[in-house]
């Protein structure tokens, strides 16, 4: 009889990890991720150990927009992932002139009027000067604290098929559980 009673426990425990499995695997493969922020270069929008889960479903279903905070492969090694701001969308021109950005959404600066970012969350001044160019399926990436960032500025664009997804939920801390963290909806 106890033979009997562990046999059964055991299999009720394999069918429930086997349909469990069903189900959350392919949540977790095809829509969602966990992400933990490691670092300081998305202060003070993100700190270091919070936990945010990743949307990968949505941007094969809608388009990327400036402002939008993503996770995605380095371009110098895919094994690692990164958090930062999409500042540049493919094709366009990006001027920082002493820390403020003005994007030209051509090719050519004189085709196009530029839009001018108003970067409320950037907490102190960066003394970047430079010209970026983005082309077809390219991203122009910052994080939010210039100053102490790896992004673009120094390894330059990520192309399109390293965006893993958008910041959609951040779970920890508790006392910062919000949806869609870090957007801006304005750009």
């Amino acid at each position: 009889m106890l033979k009997e009673q562990i046999k059964n426990n055991v299999l009720d425990f394999l069918k429930f990890g086997i349909i469990a499995s069903i189900v959350v695997l392919p949540i977790r493969i095809f829509i969602a991720q966990p992400f933990i922020v490691s670092g300081d270069s998305m202060y003070p929008t993100f700190h270091d150990g919070e936990y945010l889960i990743v949307d990968e479903l949505s941007y094969n279903l809608n388009k990327i927009h400036r402002g939008d905070v993503v996770i995605f492969r380095y371009p110098g090694d895919t094994k690692k992932f990164f958090i930062k701001r999409i500042i540049g969308l493919p094709n366009e021109t990006i001027v920082i002139t002493g820390g403020q950005i003005e994007v030209f959404p051509c090719k050519i600066q004189s085709d196009c009027e530029s839009i001018l970012l108003d970067e409320q969350y950037i907490n102190e001044p960066f003394n970047t000067t430079a010209t970026y160019n983005t082309k077809e399926d390219e991203y122009f990436v910052l994080g939010d604290n210039r100053n102490r960032s790896s992004d673009s500025r120094f390894w330059g664009v990520v192309p399109e098929k390293l965006l893993v997804g958008r910041a959609y939920l951040r779970l920890f801390p508790l006392k910062e559980i919000s949806y869609l963290p870090g957007s801006l909806n304005k750009y």
